[in-house]
């Protein structure tokens, strides 16, 4: 009796593990990445990581989780075609704000969710300065941009046998452009903006919910385990460092620093600021695999043809140009690459991009230059390449008179006799003067020869 309650008691242990076994097991792998911020390189590189880990993880639906104002378009067509390419199917969850760039992430998933009161739209490409739009030429490769990541969830056949866009691609367009009308829904004098309810209406949202629970409840995930994409503060960091703006001030401290190095004696912090502004500008890109090794050595290239134009080779030829160019081209294939993260796969609008922050930073240092050299300057940046010495009287120092030089070719009267020195008259103005030849007799008449080492010299006529 002892031994078959023993017995019951392993199987019934069994039965709870393989039970509680079963269990975990049937809960679904959901893996979330929180775009919050504005779109840019550090949300791209949070992308990026977020996928592999996914993958890493097996998770079996992926929850991009969207409150964004939109950002750069050229990252945002990133992170679409990340998400449109990903295997296992993504799901945006809409918490108040998918505008702009966010409106093209939101579209490029197979599945949206809006929290009551959020909207999704306004996709028109405007001036980063200003916020005005920017010219036709961009609207239309944004509207292709949309058309196509729309017309990517391809089509259905409805109640009536028809075929029909599950995403239609005209409402995608009338996002960007206020010229386009949709019939029914928006004329040709705004620019569309859904609301939740809107966005459920047209086919652009499957529906509402409040949380990411209401929305995995939604997709009947009864049992599920979420995991979330935590950035480390190596990521902050090398997003801080791969932001537009600031490799335009590593570009200028990098130029700048170049520039009054060849102008100043020896090597001191113009060139310490170069090479730190080098490497920060280069490094991120580097280890995050964006920029290839050869852009680098290109670099390293064109600074070793530079020093040895300075140092070694006499005056300035293709020694330096070669340098010059080198170190322009490294610095924009680098930007090149972090935007399309392969030379073979480059388009002209990540061409435009990097030339404009290329052009930016060098400007800034051309800016950073002048002011630094001129007048307004700080002393002790003019002290290293210009002559700041004064030669001040209570210091012993005398200064020459250069009136007397006024007088040469004129005429006058010799005061005293010129043994050789002596006195003139020149326009009844008493006058030291030495005779250039011989002796000159008191009365007679003389002529201003030079003027030479603080001396007249004169001549008999």
């Amino acid at each position: 009796m002892r031994l078959h309650s023993i017995t019951l008691s392993i199987i019934s242990a069994i039965c709870i593990f393989l039970s509680t076994g079963l269990k975990a097991s049937a809960n679904e792998k959901v893996y979330m990445l929180r775009l919050d911020d504005e779109i840019g390189s550090s949300t791209w590189r949070y992308t990026q990581q977020a996928l592999e880990e996914a993958r890493r993880l097996n998770s079996g639906l992926l929850l991009v989780h969207l409150n964004t104002y939109g950002g750069s378009v050229v990252h945002a067509d990133s992170i679409r075609t990340a998400l449109l390419n990903y295997p296992r199917p993504v799901v945006a969850f809409v918490d108040n704000n998918a505008a702009s760039a966010g409106a093209l992430i939101a579209l490029a998933c197979d599945s949206v969710y809006m929290r009551g009161g959020a909207s999704m739209g306004a996709v028109t490409v405007v001036n980063g300065t200003d916020g005005k739009a920017m010219p036709d030429k961009y609207q239309s490769y944004m509207r292709a941009m949309m058309r196509s990541t729309a017309e990517s969830h391809g089509r259905y056949t409805d109640s009536c046998g028809e075929s029909r866009w599950r995403r239609d691609p005209l409402i995608a367009e009338a996002m960007v452009d206020s010229r386009v009308e949709v019939p029914g829904l928006i004329d040709s004098t705004r620019v569309l903006t859904f609301t939740a309810d809107e966005a459920h209406k047209w086919n652009y949202a499957e529906g509402k919910a409040e949380s990411v629970d209401d929305v995995l409840k939604q997709l009947d995930i009864p049992e599920y385990e979420v995991s979330e994409y935590q950035p480390t503060w190596l990521d902050h960091l090398i997003g801080f460092f791969t932001n537009p703006a600031v490799q335009a001030i590593l570009i200028m401290i990098t130029v700048g620093g170049i520039y009054m190095e060849l102008h100043s004696p020896g090597v001191g912090f113009p060139s310490a600021a170069s090479i730190i502004a080098a490497v920060l500008y280069f490094l991120p890109l580097y280890v995050t695999g964006i920029a290839s090794s050869w852009i680098i050595l290109l670099f390293v290239l064109g600074i070793m043809l530079i020093v040895l134009e300075v140092f070694v080779v006499p005056g300035f030829g293709i020694t330096g140009i070669a340098g010059i160019s080198c170190v322009c081209a490294a610095v924009i294939l680098g930007l090149i690459e972090h935007y399309t993260f392969s030379l073979s796969h480059m388009n002209i609008d990540a061409v435009w991009s990097s030339m404009v922050i290329f052009l930016a930073g060098v400007s800034l240092a051309v800016a950073a230059i002048w002011y630094l050299t001129s007048i307004h300057g700080p002393k002790w940046v003019r002290r290293h390449t210009e002559l700041m010495l004064t030669q001040q009287v209570n210091e012993g120092y005398i200064g020459v008179d250069m009136a007397p030089v006024n007088y040469i070719g004129l005429e006058g009267v010799a005061v005293t006799d010129m043994r050789p020195a002596g006195k003139i008259e020149i326009n009844r103005e008493v006058l030291d003067a030495v005779a250039m030849q011989g002796f000159i007799h008191a009365g007679s008449r003389v002529r201003v020869m030079k003027y030479e080492n603080a001396q007249v010299y004169v001549r008999e006529i």
